[in-house]
Formats: structure tokens, sequence, C-alpha cells
């Protein structure tokens, strides 16, 4: 606790803001997921099975001026296993509800979506780099670090239910023609929440613009719209959402980036709450048209999954899961069998 003392001191002080006290509050997170996984590829690969280990910790840190408004950030030291180090932009929270995200502050198309419920686990199967099918709804979510989000108070403009968000973002790392990354970008995102006889309903979407680096792209970098509605009757919740639209492929080593026109994805799921027991499905269907930088779009990539689970809470902070998914993929029309097939896990989060 000395530590974290030392570190939340040590930041309000580098803010230098008048009315802080001169020790923010400090509080810290994270989970530990621990389990087994296997997989039955398409393929004639045996099946497999290892151990799944994952876990996470990060820090908030925060202080509220004379005046009401409160600055947050916060950082993560580890993340999924790997040692992170990432520190978070900063957040000012004013008295009236509203928010401005700065510094690596996302883009707000991608928070107002509506949840739409999938199967919990860590079964899974890797795909390669060059399938460009979408498999979620923000798939084309990309931004300079260099920007701000906006986010409305509750109930915005007067109308009960409704939160608006706006964001936009500013590259500055100049003409590539093999490279590709976001530049100046732009989103904005709704959400509206309602309620019907015993039914709560939310629906929300939005959009993404974002200029691409690269002189040569046809595309921008991404080009980008999203819904999703989702409806909770007692304790039963059924979701769906669908997201279209182009984008440009980053590329990873050896892989090149990729134009990718005509992609789309539909996602789809219920959960089912019964005591301490909850089940979950999801489906995803996503297509996409890739092509080399500089031309259009035009061999199909698809991706397809099913998923189920179902989650005990044992304790307080103590799940335990049960997960199974079934995955087919292809590559420009091609069925990828070494990364198509079944998969699942068994294994528990303790989250703190």
């Amino acid at each position: 606790m000395k530590k974290e003392l030392l570190i939340a001191s040590a930041l309000a002080g580098s803010l230098g803001l008048a009315g802080v006290a001169e020790a923010a509050s400090a509080s810290f997170s994270g989970n530990v997921r621990s389990g087994v996984s296997g997989s039955d590829l398409d393929d004639t690969t045996t099946g497999s099975h290892a151990s799944s280990q994952q876990s996470s910790l990060s820090f908030s840190v925060s202080e509220t001026t004379d005046a009401g408004t409160k600055f947050s950030t916060g950082f993560t030291i580890h993340d999924e296993g790997t040692a992170d180090h990432d520190a978070n932009g900063i957040t000012l929270t004013f008295t009236d509800g509203s928010a401005l995200d700065l510094v690596e502050a996302g883009n707000a198309y991608g928070g107002y979506l509506a949840t739409v419920p999938s199967a919990s686990g860590e079964q899974g199967i890797t795909d390669t780099t060059t399938n460009t099918a979408p498999t979620g709804l923000s798939f084309a979510d990309t931004s300079d670090k260099v920007g701000f989000e906006w986010k409305s108070a509750a109930d915005a403009m007067g109308v009960e239910g409704l939160k608006v968000g706006l964001s936009a973002a500013f590259g500055d790392d100049g003409d590539a023609s093999t490279s590709s990354s976001a530049e100046t970008s732009f989103s904005v995102g709704l959400s509206y929440t309602s309620s019907a006889g015993d039914t709560d309903i939310t629906i929300g979407g939005g959009f993404i613009e974002a200029d691409d680096s690269n002189t040569t792209s046809v595309n921008n970098k991404a080009s980008q719209m999203a819904v999703a509605g989702s409806a909770t009757t007692g304790n039963l919740t059924v979701g769906v959402g669908y997201a279209s639209g182009s984008y440009i492929s980053s590329g990873s080593g050896a892989v090149a980036a990729l134009e990718v026109d005509s992609a789309s994805v539909l996602t789809a799921g219920a959960k089912y709450v019964s005591g301490d027991i909850t089940f979950s499905v999801g489906v995803v269907d996503g297509e996409g048209k890739d092509g080399a930088i500089g031309s259009n779009g035009s061999k199909t990539d698809t991706s397809e999954s099913v998923s189920g689970s179902l989650d005990y809470t044992v304790a307080s902070g103590v799940t335990a899961t049960i997960g199974y998914t079934d995955v087919s993929n292809q590559d420009e029309g091609t069925s990828l069998s070494a990364h198509s097939g079944s998969s699942w896990y068994v294994g528990a989060n303790v989250s703190f």
C-alpha cells in the first residue's frame, strides 16, 4: 500500500493542479484466470489440450478539485500473462455528469453499442493473419493516441435514456507506402435505453472515419458503421448486432497490410441467469473481401462460429466456467482446415 500511495502522490504532483490534494486516491484491481483448454481441428492434427492461464493487474488513481471536477487516470502493469506497463490517458468528469477523455481516448462508436450476449471462457481456435473477415462489431476501431472523447451525461439533450459520445484523434506518422496506420480520425456514438412493459431495451450505434498514412492505399484506414440492440426480460437477455464498412488491415511481421472491402459481421446471442448459474450462447458470421494495398478487395474471406458456456458463481469474485466453440474459417474461398474445428475450456476466474 505504501508503494501505491507514493505512485499516486507523484502523479498528482506532476499534474500541478491547484485545489488538488497532494496524494490522490489510489486503488487496484485484477484477476487470475486458470484452466485447461483443448481443440480438435478439421485437419489431420490429433486433438490436443493444454493449460490456460491469464492474469491482470491495474491501478486507478483519482482526485476531485474544490470545484467538483474529478481527474482520474491509471496504468496496467500486467495483462493476460504479459508485462504490459501501459499508462492510461486522463479523464475529466464534470459536475453535470459529462466526461472528457484526453490522450489515448479511443473512439466513441464502439463504446455505445448495446452488449450482445456471447459465451465466456478461453476456448478458441487461432486464425491466419490473412483472413480479414471481421469477428467483432468494432472491427475498424483504430486511431492515433493523440485525441479526445467527450461523453455526455445521462439523458442527453433532455431525452430520457439517451447518451452521446464524440471523439477525434490527430495522427502525425508521416507518409508511407508499405505500412498502414491511422492519421486523423472522427467517430460518433449514441445509445438509447427504454422500457416496454417488463422488458428493458437498449439500442446503440455509431460510425468511424479515419485517414490512412499509406499514400498508395485506396481505402481509408477505417470507414465503418455499427448498430446493436439488446432486450432483457427477467433473467433472460437477447441481443443482435450488425456492422459493415471497409478498412485496411495493418499487417504483422512478414504479412503485408491489405485493403478490405465489403466487410460485414452479424452477431447474436442470448443469456439466461438462474441463481448462481448463467447460461450463454452466441453466434458470429463475418465476411470481407481483401486485396493488396492500392487495389480493390476482391478475394472473399469468411469466419463463422457458434459458442456456448455455463458460468457458476462459487463465491464472491470466484466463477467456474465451462465453454465450447465451433469455428469455420475460409481464406479467399478456401477452407482453412488447420484453423477450423471445435474447442473447449474448463476453468475458473478469481477477481479482486
